[in-house]
């Protein structure tokens, strides 16, 4: 394992039952919702990028051809994805584990994040020397965050429909919030409105 390696999981496992069909291949200005965060993603300083599909994974896959082909792309299969969002965590930090000595947990539904905050975050996580990162936009904290390698047994043990952010509530001590001028990591896709919004302010 590389000391200073971090792997990007992108969460893209869910059935989006808010959103009334398949979230991860919305259209916004002509690309699918998570092509979005995936290109930032694969754009950016991360070591290697981890996707984790579920329903509908072999439509998703076939609609990210390219992006799928890129060499520092691993795809995880949750087949629990319906049992909620910690089993696509745990997925994601199962194929990290070995390799990588922090993990950034990204959300498929946040398609504004960009390669350049992806690099801020990373950068401001290794020279800190805190467990955790987490991005704060005018005194709100959002995604993505990263969490090292430490904590992964911790949070293998979150179970049901959530994600990590009781971790970070349980270690408020080793938490490095990084001031942020961008609002993206506080905006996500939770039904089709909100990606009207989207569709309003996109760049």
């Amino acid at each position: 394992m590389k000391e200073g390696s971090i792997a990007g999981i992108v969460l893209a496992a869910g059935e989006a039952t808010r959103f009334g069909g398949c979230k991860q291949l919305a259209q916004l200005q002509g690309k699918p919702l998570l092509q979005w965060v995936l290109g930032a993603a694969l754009a950016s300083d991360l070591d290697a990028v981890i996707l984790v599909l579920g329903s509908r994974h072999r439509a998703v896959r076939s609609a990210l051809k390219a992006e799928l082909a890129h060499r520092r792309l691993q795809v995880v299969i949750n087949p629990d994805f319906a049992s909620g969002l910690s089993t696509s965590l745990k997925a994601g930090l199962n194929r990290a584990c070995d390799e990588y000595s922090a993990a950034m947990f990204l959300l498929a539904d946040q398609p504004f994040i960009t390669s350049n905050l992806i690099n801020l975050m990373r950068a401001r996580f290794l020279r800190a020397g805190r467990r955790i990162a987490v991005p704060v936009y005018r005194g709100r904290r959002g995604n993505p965050c990263i969490f090292e390698r430490s904590l992964y047994p911790e949070m293998g043990r979150v179970t049901g429909d959530r994600g990590a952010r009781e971790i970070i509530g349980a270690h408020p001590g080793d938490v490095l919030e990084v001031e942020v001028s961008d609002p993206a990591v506080c905006r996500d896709v939770d039904c089709p409105e909100d990606l009207s919004c989207f569709k309003e302010d996109a760049p």
